[in-house]
């Protein structure tokens, strides 16, 4: 039956400033579905002018933050199609928190949804790939024209968590014609 929900239009850099910014702040959970997954450089407010700064100025990799996520406690999940970007592997390869198991990061090649989940709270529908052109995290003119909405509307946050959560624990994977070339099915990942 259709019903009104709040919600807010993203596009381009709305996402960066809105999504990843939700991200940054977590408490409970993050969980990402992503067809194409890049290392994502943020910016850092705790790198303040006349301090010393690392080679990429205020920036540092998402993963860093997701380390500091994850040695609080947070819930960290990403689903994602195909192999992450080289310097997405080396950055996590950098942060041994996340090595440790402080990320689960599981593969499916069907997946092509693009959502972040953050504390149950906060769920975001859209265009965007997990990457720095995607989430407009990039400069102008090398950011992708991307839509997508944000709503912290509880019965879509069930509905998305809940599809989310079937590809996950590979309650699709019985009947996917595309089982033959997946790695590790997810359905034959121990819990």
């Amino acid at each position: 039956m259709p019903r009104s929900i709040p919600l807010h239009l993203l596009s381009d850099r709305d996402h960066y400033e809105q999504v990843m910014q939700a991200v940054l702040v977590a408490e409970r959970s993050v969980w990402i579905a992503t067809a194409n997954l890049k290392d994502v450089m943020v910016e850092d407010p705790r790198l303040v002018p006349g301090r010393r700064r690392g080679r990429r100025g205020s920036y540092r990799t998402v993963l860093e933050v997701f380390a500091e996520l994850a040695r609080r406690g947070v819930e960290l999940r990403i689903l994602h199609a195909s192999l992450p970007s080289r310097a997405f592997r080396r950055s996590f390869d950098a942060q041994p928190e996340l090595v440790a198991g402080g990320i689960e990061m599981r593969v499916c090649p069907r997946v092509h949804l693009k959502t972040v989940v953050v504390d149950a709270r906060l769920v975001y529908l859209g265009s965007a790939n997990w990457t720095g052109a995607g989430l407009g995290a990039k400069g102008d003119g090398r950011r992708n024209f991307e839509m997508g909405i944000l709503t912290s509307d509880e019965q879509t946050i069930d509905q998305v968590q809940e599809r989310y959560d079937r590809i996950w624990r590979g309650a699709e994977c019985a009947d996917c014609r595309l089982r033959e070339e997946c790695e590790m099915p997810l359905d034959q990942i121990a819990r």
